[in-house]
């Protein structure tokens, strides 16, 4: 690939990541022609999707927390949020639901430029995350919608018992099917749904191993912000579709290939050079200012190589794939499973895990203000991975769609303390404590 000069700000995309914007864009502009092609339309988030399910009845789903991060990444979420402010909103709300309102108010035209269509049913699938259902409250005050919600019980052990499984399969049952079924006219089609879950695992077996290519050094991905390029379509509307698992075998085609001739991931810089630091990153990335804070990592050589923002729309890593035998119980597992549905204790069982397996150097939590699902806890995580393994961690704060609370400089002094830190500690042995969790 060739490298660009320092003149050429366009960002280096791999075959990949541009088959994966054209995806993105075929979606929003199917959402675009909803209200004339009769397309039915359903909201919901990312953590617990039902996007087989959604499919195998015709719908189109529609995600509000990804039009708000892509809103971020094109520069209108400030104004966005300020409309929503202006209406009464607090600066503490989670920044995503004020940009969604924000966006509403100045006419829901998406992030692409084109217009977002009402929906016909709300489906809230709580994982973990209690402001999603005050943020589908104020949506269906605006659309005068049905609300279908799934209540999925917290994992406080990390262990999904039977009782948590039938709760949830018998509300897909009770609610959710039938809440479709009124929506689209049509009856619940199994089979359809079976052939859905087989394309999910199929491309969530190569998800895995992309993943997974981080053990090589140097690593082929950057499991963060590459990591967002990589997840787009499993994590929206492209889970259990044929799409779907072409992008997911041209990805690991494409990664295998850089793992085979020993090269870095693609960065917007060009092709990561020297490998200096492995780190595991917790907590979702800034979206306003997305480059620049990826080029902060790529200018000090650091590569993240595990991720806890890359589970939370599912923990595949861990073995879980979508089981089109037991369609039902599988898709209750999934929501079950998510990152944001786990305690404390499970968050930092993982990734100690990940520092192990990925023989990381370091760890770095991102602080999001506005993100209680994630920053709760987060100081608690970083005291105790350190004592477990002995590797020093980091701490940097920002936000997720608010530009207010990004702040260059203080970011890079903090993350340049923490290199200089690792530089020390790598002067000694790996500790043995970490070696002692295999």
């Amino acid at each position: 690939m060739t490298q660009p000069s320092p003149q050429d700000r366009s960002a280096v995309k791999d075959e990949s990541m541009l088959r994966q914007k054209q995806m993105l864009a075929s979606h929003f502009s199917r959402l675009a022609a909803a209200p004339e092609s009769g397309d039915k339309v359903v909201y919901t988030f990312v953590p617990g999707n039902l996007t087989e399910l959604l499919l195998s009845f015709g719908v189109v789903p529609n995600l509000p927390e990804i039009n708000a991060l892509q809103s971020g990444m094109r520069k209108l979420s400030g104004d966005f949020i300020a409309a929503a402010e202006r209406e009464g909103h607090s600066e503490d709300v989670c920044t995503y639901v004020k940009c969604d309102v924000g966006m509403l108010r100045q006419g829901n035209v998406g992030p692409t430029g084109a217009l977002l269509p009402p929906p016909g049913l709300l489906l809230l699938s709580y994982t973990g995350c209690f402001t999603f259902m005050k943020w589908f409250e104020l949506l269906q005050q605006e659309y005068s919608c049905p609300v279908a919600m799934l209540h999925v019980p917290y994992q406080p052990e990390g262990v999904i018992t039977p009782e948590m499984r039938e709760y949830v399969v018998r509300q897909l049952k009770e609610v959710v099917i039938p809440a479709l079924e009124r929506l689209t006219g049509r009856a619940y089609d199994e089979d359809a749904l079976c052939q859905r879950l087989a394309l999910s695992a199929a491309a969530e077996d190569d998800l895995v191993a992309v993943l997974g290519s981080a053990r090589h050094r140097p690593s082929p991905i950057d499991a963060y912000f590459g990591g967002v390029y990589y997840l787009g379509p499993i994590f929206s509307a492209f889970r259990g579709t044929d799409e779907g698992l072409a992008y997911y075998r041209c990805l690991r085609e494409e990664v295998e290939a850089r793992a085979a001739r020993g090269e870095g991931p693609v960065t917007p810089e060009g092709t990561m050079g020297e490998e200096r630091y492995r780190l595991v990153v917790e907590g979702p990335p800034n979206w306003t200012h997305f480059r620049e804070f990826w080029k902060m990592f790529h200018d000090e050589g650091a590569v993240v190589v595990a991720s806890t923002y890359s589970k939370v729309g599912g923990l595949y890593d861990t073995g879980f794939r979508h089981d089109p035998s037991r369609p039902l119980e599988s898709l209750a597992d999934y929501c079950l499973g998510c990152y944001t549905n786990l305690g404390l204790p499970s968050r930092v069982a993982l990734i100690e895990r990940y520092l192990r397996d990925f023989s990381a150097d370091g760890f770095l939590i991102n602080s999001v203000k506005s993100c209680n699902s994630f920053s709760a806890g987060q100081l608690l995580m970083l005291r105790e991975l350190e004592r477990r393994t002995g590797l020093a961690g980091g701490f940097i704060e920002s936000d997720l769609v608010d530009p207010r609370y990004f702040s260059a400089a203080n970011i890079k002094n903090r993350l340049e303390s923490y290199f200089q830190m690792l530089d020390q500690k790598r002067r000694h042995a790996r500790p043995a404590a970490l070696e002692a969790c295999a």
